[in-house]
């Protein structure tokens, strides 16, 4: 679910689908931001790398805090 590798998150989707509570949902949501960005915007920082004008945006409207 972690991993900033869409392949990755579309398995983990898949794989959580069945699951009870709110996994399945937060797997999407996670899926979601890197189909979108390509990766986690919350961990630019972190991580020293540049934020995008539009993850900015994201991040300002809420975003996924992680």
């Amino acid at each position: 679910m972690h991993s900033e590798t869409l392949a990755d998150q579309e398995r983990c989707v898949a794989l959580c689908a069945s699951l009870a509570g709110d996994t399945a949902r937060f797997a999407a949501l996670h899926r979601d931001i890197v189909a979108r960005f390509g990766r986690f915007p919350h961990r630019n920082q972190a991580l020293g790398r540049d934020t995008t004008p539009e993850e900015r945006r994201f991040l300002d409207e809420g975003g996924f805090a992680g």
